[in-house]
């Protein structure tokens, strides 16, 4: 299986479940972990930073991306980020069903991403299920806070800390809570009765 398959299959939202698969993540896994221990091992400068995610991501990233290691994923290959961009340290990214971050989007500490789902009946609890996340551009993202697979975050929309968004976040609202919810709106002032 080659990168391109693996890519072109995971746009299908199918079982992750075969052999090939399998065997496939398991070296992305490797490649990931032998990249991230390097960047998190010692201190490196922005650039030599943004040249590791280069070579962990398979593009040349943004000049103007900025992160703070330490920085995890267990496969890399399927993170883009727009310009402008900033992520704090100790953020995750389990990022095979794809990770996008806009233009101008602010990860806080210890973010997690998850593009992948485990079957719920025991039968199918080993394989995983892709589905991509999506966030616009100038999205706020507090500490601590999950998104899990398929959720899309509009432009502008504020992720509290803590929160773990299940569904998808509309353009210009503030979310918060387990699960996530609506709390007000940016520009309209609009807010909802707890």
């Amino acid at each position: 299986m080659t990168l391109n398959d693996f890519l072109a299959f995971v746009k299908e939202q199918k079982p992750l479940d075969t052999p090939d698969i399998h065997q496939f993540m398991d070296e992305m896994s490797n490649e990931a972990r032998r990249i991230t221990f390097r960047l998190n091992a010692a201190y490196h400068d922005p650039a030599e930073v943004r040249n590791q995610l280069s070579q962990l991501f398979g593009y040349r990233v943004p000049d103007t991306l900025r992160v703070f290691p330490p920085f995890y994923t267990d496969f890399g290959k399927n993170i883009h980020v727009g310009e402008r961009v900033f992520i704090n340290a100790c953020c995750h990214f389990q990022d095979h069903g794809g990770v996008t971050l806009g233009d101008g989007c602010q990860i806080g500490h210890n973010v997690v991403f998850a593009t992948l789902n485990h079957g719920l009946s025991p039968e199918e609890r080993a394989s995983t299920r892709p589905a991509p996340i999506l966030l616009g551009k100038n999205v706020w993202v507090g500490s601590n806070a999950t998104i899990l697979q398929g959720v899309t975050i509009g432009d502008n929309a504020i992720v509290a800390a803590g929160a773990v968004v299940t569904k998808d976040v509309s353009a210009n609202s503030i979310v918060a809570g387990v699960p996530a919810r609506f709390l007000k709106s940016i520009l309209q002032n609009e807010s909802v009765s707890k």
